[in-house]
C-alpha cells in the first residue's frame, strides 16, 4: 500500500491531476502485479498523458 501511495502523491505532484483519477490509475496498475513505487508513477504518467 505505501507504493500505491507514493506514486499517486508523485502522480498529483507532477501533473496536478484530480487525485481521485490518479488512484485508479494506480491502484488498477498495482493490481496487475507492479509493485515498484517508481514503475507506478511512470506508468501512471504515461496513462495520464493519453
Amino acid at each position: 500500500m505505501d507504493a500505491q501511495r507514493i506514486a499517486v502523491d508523485a502522480l498529483v505532484a507532477l501533473t496536478d491531476c484530480d487525485r481521485d483519477a490518479a488512484v485508479a490509475f494506480i491502484r488498477r496498475f498495482y493490481l496487475a502485479g507492479i509493485k515498484d513505487p517508481k514503475r507506478l508513477t511512470f506508468k501512471g504518467l504515461q496513462a495520464m498523458r493519453a
